[in-house]
């Protein structure tokens, strides 16, 4: 998926109420830049709160973007799997389900 490319239900609330996910987009951008996490360190951080909130749509954004910013698949994978002691296997097994949704694609 190019960066140009979103899910459905993304590029209808961009489409019709665009300033709106500017906005977020834009407070995305100055999150990341506000602390001495780089780029890579932020996404496998957002990864991984999108795992624990079982967000299949946060977990699959996450993967992209670490991935465009020098993640390797086992950093991607190693960042859900160390949460199975806090978020249980059945919440982690989901995640990396939706982390092979991406990294599948990539091995193909």
């Amino acid at each position: 998926m190019s960066e140009e490319t979103y899910p459905g239900w993304y590029s209808f609330i961009k489409e019709h109420h665009g300033n709106f996910i500017k906005s977020l987009e834009q407070l995305g951008e100055v999150l990341r830049k506000e602390g001495p996490l780089d780029e890579k360190t932020s996404h496998l951080v957002q990864l991984a709160a999108g795992a624990a909130i079982r967000s299949e749509g946060a977990v699959h954004s996450h993967v992209r973007r670490a991935l465009k910013a020098g993640a390797t698949p086992e950093e991607i994978y190693h960042a859900v799997i160390l949460l199975t002691s806090t978020i249980g296997f059945p919440n982690t097994s989901a995640a990396l389900s939706w982390v092979f949704d991406i990294l599948g694609e990539e091995t193909d």
